[in-house]
């Protein structure tokens, strides 16, 4: 699996009901409006009952695959998965792959001490890169998989602002913006992210013809 791949190797999504291998509602929001022009009823791996596998692989690709095989076999349906994160460069691309699991609390993820964590261990730093990844994989229940990969390059703020988006949002300005991604409408976000940067490829790719 790959971001390109050939494109003889290809395969087409085909019928209405796509799973979206994912418990957070916030993820469910932004595909399920992103796929929305295609006419497709998207189902959450949540609403199913299905169980989080563990993300074991080091990538995000590598940890949307398992996300999207597990909850395309288990439901017998195609399933996408979505694993994105969020890296600064003064932490050497950290937290990367862990981006949840630094929000993670006894009692559920807590952003706010996350982004506070991040401010905590960049602030000595002049290097305020950052950028947010997306890896986007489209599984069948006979284990084929297509995998797309998009980024959003910016810099990280302190304090955050804004309330729209999750996670990581209030604290990234995107280039070319003055606002965050937690000040931003759905729509201007939608534009510029990560993860429709991802998207756009997938759908090329994979989608039917509108």
């Amino acid at each position: 699996m790959g971001e390109g791949g050939a494109p003889s190797r290809r395969r087409r999504l085909e019928g209405p009901t796509l799973v979206l291998a994912t418990h957070n509602e916030g993820k469910l929001r932004e595909v399920a409006e992103l796929l929305a022009p295609w006419g497709l009823e998207v189902v959450s791996a949540g609403s199913l009952g299905l169980p989080e596998p563990a993300e074991t692989e080091t990538s995000f690709l590598g940890n949307a695959g398992i996300k999207a095989v597990a909850a395309a076999r288990a439901s017998g349906l195609p399933a996408l998965a979505d694993d994105s994160g969020f890296s600064v460069a003064a932490l050497d691309g950290a937290p990367g792959v862990y981006t949840a699991d630094w929000a993670e609390t006894p009692s559920g993820r807590d952003y706010a001490m996350a982004m506070a964590k991040v401010e905590k261990l960049a602030r000595h730093s002049s290097d305020k890169r950052a950028w947010f990844s997306c890896a986007l994989v489209l599984a069948w229940p006979d284990g084929h998989v297509e995998g797309f990969l998009g980024e959003a390059h910016g810099e990280w703020i302190w304090p955050p602002r804004g309330t729209n988006g999750f996670g990581y949002d209030p604290m990234f300005v995107p280039h070319g913006h003055a606002e965050t991604f937690g000040e931003m409408t759905p729509a201007a976000k939608h534009a510029i992210s990560h993860r429709a940067g991802a998207f756009r490829l997938l759908s090329k790719a994979c989608l039917p013809a509108r």
